[in-house]
């Protein structure tokens, strides 16, 4: 049976509204809470650590003084400021590459070994708000500065040199604390290598004439050492 197109008069006609699916919010409330979590955990994996330092700077190439004492004094407060925490303290670095780099060789004058600069500074770098900041980033600033003195046996300044090295990182906000740390140490590391570098440049640039090249020789009485016998008086 067909009904006509055309409306019948006085019959009141009336529209049914199409029935459409709501949308699914509840798996966007179910999926937000784990974005956020992905958020302030830093957006990755865990950082893998980094390889443990060479113990000490033994294995590199001794720098050899023609001096009687190497001396390394305490640096004055205002040249040091650690931010704690800090894996890797600049001025301790410091000490110990002078301490297992410089031999001296000699048998009069000085090597003084002074701590200029040594800064690990922890600086906030703002911003982070909204819904994904995930916090105030971080940024780790790394200033380095020494100076080698040689004293005659007069005690006369006859030469110096100098060598700084500055580093810095920057993390966004959100990062964890082991990756805080690894970025803290390697920021140490990267100054440390570069003013090891550039100390003993210009020291075999400046101070050649101080420099005792070969091996150390044995001391007197040891294995295959210069031996002393006493001459019959005539």
């Amino acid at each position: 049976m067909t009904f006509p197109s055309a409306r019948l008069p006085g019959y009141t006609y009336r529209m049914r509204a199409e029935k459409r699916p709501m949308p699914q919010r509840r798996t966007l409330l179910v999926a937000l809470p784990a974005l956020l979590a992905g958020c302030a955990g830093g957006g990755g994996a865990e950082p893998e650590p980094l390889p443990p330092l060479v113990s000490g700077y033994r294995h590199l190439t001794p720098i050899r003084l023609n001096v009687a004492t190497v001396e390394i004094p305490e640096p004055p407060a205002t040249a040091v400021r650690v931010d704690l925490p800090a894996p890797l303290r600049p001025d301790a670095e410091m000490r110990r590459m002078a301490e297992e780099r410089l031999v001296p060789m000699g048998t009069a004058g000085q090597a003084r070994f002074l701590i200029q600069t040594a800064e690990f500074r922890r600086e906030s770098t703002g911003g982070g708000g909204g819904l994904f900041g995930g916090g105030p980033g971080i940024r780790f600033a790394v200033r380095m500065q020494a100076r080698l003195e040689i004293v005659s046996g007069e005690g006369q300044r006859v030469g110096f040199v100098e060598a700084q090295a500055t580093r810095q990182r920057t993390l966004p906000g959100g990062q964890s604390e082991a990756a805080r740390n690894s970025a803290a140490e390697e920021v140490v590391r990267q100054a440390m290598e570069e003013l090891n570098v550039e100390f003993e440049f210009q020291i075999r640039r400046a101070l050649r004439a101080w420099l005792v090249e070969g091996a150390a020789p044995p001391p007197v009485g040891a294995p295959g050492g210069i031996e002393r016998e006493e001459l019959p008086r005539s």
